[in-house]
């Protein structure tokens, strides 16, 4: 199988001297290539008596590969390392977020106002009409991104301190992508009361919660309390956000391989938070022939699940046959494939069984559950999760956009319709005539993407009646408030 293209996730910077010869460029260059690397630029530092320090920013497939091509580097005669450094961690020193103050402080009359003895005159008036800190405060631009550290993307129960770059990465998100601003809340319990409390406590100083990378069943039980509990948005982006760009690249690939949803077969391998998720939001576009797959098989009525309602859930309302098999047979004559659980879980053959105009969605990250080298020519389209191949599946393409409309019309809820309108509006990115095999899914730096969302998401907001006001423009004028 052929191994993972080289990337930057994995880069390295090396400064290196070697010896001002003719041709050692090339040897040097020759040998990161030979061995697989990819050179993204190299910057002379200086020339001095014969000796050239250049630095050399290099791609590597993974972390073995890095060290493998330091060394290669290293073996260069006449080549000396100085350095080398790796980019990603580079990028995160420090942190990767920082506050700054919207309020100019630059004297003793800013301060009054900004702090005391003027910020009291607000608490007042917050305080004699509470939804006055939407308009007064940070709160109705703020979001909480909320993590126990149990179920990090490729990583697993790694905790909550080994969870915060990642929930700091997901904060840059939101404001490059969507002007919100994003806080990181890692919480040090496993208790799901607990950090339902703990979630309550902090709420009236955001406008919404975005719950993150908590491990399942324990994820539905947290989310259903806090909608019940809370009058702000709660929104699981591993399953929600993943089952709207889902979503939404399928309405594109039906377009392509001129199919109805409703007359469409899908094979969903991964019965955990996300596949619960997609499950929903494709029958609600009119899917309705799904059979989900764990390791046990497919996902029947006549097995045992024991206390995990979301497995329930899916065998009583998926499957309409009751096809009890494996994998492997279920795959024949399917026309879509979505992967939501593992490496290497389905092989080019049991592929080859599926349809003509094939559908092939392998979310898992870093490795899908095949890769698209290995993809039988029946595959029409092939989606992953991975930026390194075309139609990338990324819940970035939602989470700011669909918040930026939520807080625009201080929404109290982000309900089914508003999660269809984001999938809608993902797809609709893609323009007809740009539509293709290869681009079924905008890129996240594709021009529109984020402002489409948040205005298809606010107008599902208003219309079905969860919104506080009705657009970023209605605010009221808190400036003429009395405290009481």
């Amino acid at each position: 199988m052929p191994g993972p293209r080289p990337g930057v996730a994995y880069g390295l910077v090396v400064r290196a001297e070697y010896t001002n010869a003719p041709g050692m460029l090339g040897r040097i260059a020759s040998a990161i290539g030979d061995a697989g690397g990819d050179i993204t630029s190299v910057v002379l530092v200086s020339a001095v008596h014969g000796a050239m320090v250049r630095d050399f920013s290099i791609s590597a497939s993974n972390e073995e590969h890095a060290l493998s091509l330091l060394r290669t580097i290293g073996g260069v005669p006449g080549l000396r390392v100085i350095s080398a450094s790796d980019q990603t961690f580079l990028v995160h020193l420090g942190g990767k977020l920082e506050v700054l103050s919207r309020a100019p402080v630059e004297g003793p009359d800013d301060l009054s106002k900004a702090y005391t003895p003027g910020v009291g005159r607000v608490c007042m008036a917050i305080r004699a009409e509470r939804d006055a800190a939407w308009g007064l405060t940070s709160k109705g631009n703020a979001v909480a991104v909320v993590t126990d550290g149990t179920a990090v993307l490729g990583l697993g129960d790694i905790g909550p301190e080994a969870a915060l770059p990642v929930m700091e990465g997901k904060a840059v998100l939101f404001k490059v992508f969507g002007g919100v601003d994003a806080w990181p809340i890692c919480v040090s319990t496993k208790d799901p009361d607990e950090i339902v409390d703990i979630v309550k406590g902090i709420a009236p100083g955001f406008g919404g919660i975005n719950l993150e990378d908590i491990s399942a069943p324990r994820c539905f039980y947290i989310e259903d309390r806090l909608k019940k509990e809370l009058d702000i948005p709660i929104f699981h982006d591993d399953q929600h956000g993943t089952a709207v760009v889902v979503l939404a690249g399928l309405i594109n690939a039906l377009k392509i391989v001129q199919k109805r949803p409703e007359d469409l077969k899908l094979v969903m391998v991964g019965a955990g938070a996300a596949g619960n998720a997609c499950a929903k939001i494709l029958m609600d576009y009119g899917v309705k022939n799904i059979i989900a797959f764990d390791r046990q098989g497919s996902l029947c009525r006549t097995r045992d699940y024991g206390d995990n309602e979301s497995k329930r859930w899916l065998a009583d309302n998926t499957n309409p046959d009751d096809v009890n098999c494996a994998l492997g047979e279920g795959l024949k004559d399917a026309g879509c494939f979505l992967g939501l659980a593992g490496p290497g879980l389905v092989t080019p053959g049991e592929i080859a069984t599926m349809a003509s105009d094939a559908i092939v969605f392998a979310m898992a990250n870093p490795v899908p559950e095949i890769m698209p080298e290995e993809i039988p020519g029946n595959v029409r389209i092939m989606a992953t999760g991975r930026t390194d191949y075309p139609n990338q599946v990324n819940n970035a393409l939602c989470f700011p956009g669909l918040y930026r409309g939520v807080l625009d019309v201080q929404a109290s809820d982000i309900n089914d319709e508003m999660k269809l309108g984001a999938a809608r509006a993902i797809a609709s990115a893609v323009p007809d005539d740009r539509l293709s095999a290869e681009y079924i899914i905008p890129s996240m730096f594709d021009e529109g993407v984020a402002e489409g969302v948040a205005r298809e998401v606010a107008k599902e907001a208003i219309r079905t009646g969860v919104a506080r006001r009705s657009g970023p423009d209605d605010s009221k004028d808190y400036s003429a408030i009395k405290a009481g």
